[in-house]
């Protein structure tokens, strides 16, 4: 059974930084694909960003040059840093893993970025 665990998030005005964690119960990233995900109110969930396990990134247009992914292998966890941030990207955070087929999120984190 895979768990994720998310920290990070909080209130930040616009043009600030934050750095969201998605620490894993066991050795998963190095070899899966590594999402997250969005979900403001009232719209439906989407992809902000993916480290794929081979190291490259996708990162959707709206935060390319803004979110930044990175992985620590030894400590099971992947972090989504978030600067110059704009109230747009206020929402829920989640990580994801896909494993066998099967999805696992993160319990999701709050960020709101206040103009």
């Amino acid at each position: 059974q895979v768990q994720l665990v998310q920290a990070g998030g909080g209130l930040v005005q616009a043009g600030g930084s934050l750095r969201l964690s998605c620490t894993a119960s066991g050795s998963i990233f190095s070899n899966n694909d590594i999402g997250w995900y969005r979900q403001a109110p009232g719209q439906q969930r989407e992809l902000v960003a993916v480290l794929y396990s081979g190291g490259h990134t996708y990162y959707t247009d709206s935060v390319k040059g803004r979110f930044t992914l990175s992985r620590d292998n030894a400590k099971n966890t992947v972090y989504l840093q978030m600067n110059s941030l704009k109230p747009e990207d206020t929402g829920v955070y989640y990580c994801h893993v896909l494993i066998d087929y099967r999805d696992y999120w993160g319990q999701g984190t709050q960020v709101t970025v206040s103009s």
